[in-house]
């Protein structure tokens, strides 16, 4: 019985796993058929033949569609939206506190641009992990915004993601 017990723990991690590496594979593969649709599209932008640009377009908008829909499965697969379920287990940690900005609450969305003053270091979420919060990617930081938290891209100061009312 102990045998079955660890080999099903075994199994259910591993499934996970192998799950998100195909999927990050695929991403990967869409990512360069992308590129190589666009690369066809600017030859047939250069030769100047329409239907040749038309058919092109066409395949580039297809393309980018597959990655979007991969990217989506990617984020699904690795628990995009697991602090939810850890946040109504544990409330205390969600807790709002006596905390404000010395400025008004602006309700931002991605792909703003942001003043320096709303990401500075003071606004930083030193430990995301303690939240559950996804993994960022360079020059991203998770910031505090009133009840919100906002993924910013600090080099440019771009509104990546929202989670709105994330605390208590």
């Amino acid at each position: 019985m102990r045998k079955l017990i660890i080999a099903a723990l075994i199994g259910a991690t591993a499934f996970p796993a192998a799950a998100s590496a195909q999927s990050q594979g695929e991403v990967r593969r869409d990512r360069q058929d992308l590129r190589q649709e666009q690369r066809e599209l600017n030859r047939a932008y250069r030769n100047g033949d329409r239907r040749d640009i038309r058919e092109q377009r066409r395949d580039v908008r297809e393309a980018r569609q597959e990655l979007r829909e991969d990217v989506r499965d990617r984020n699904r697969a690795w628990g995009r939206n697991d602090w939810r379920g850890y946040r109504d287990h544990n409330r205390g940690i969600y807790a709002r506190g006596n905390w404000n900005a010395p400025f008004r609450y602006t309700a931002f969305r991605p792909g703003i641009r942001i003043a320096p003053s709303y990401f500075g270091s003071r606004y930083y979420i030193a430990d995301p992990w303690r939240y559950r919060l996804p993994n960022v990617g360079r020059n991203q930081r998770w910031v505090r915004h009133y009840n919100d938290v906002i993924l910013v891209d600090t080099r440019r100061g771009i509104v990546v993601d929202v989670i709105r009312n994330f605390y208590w």
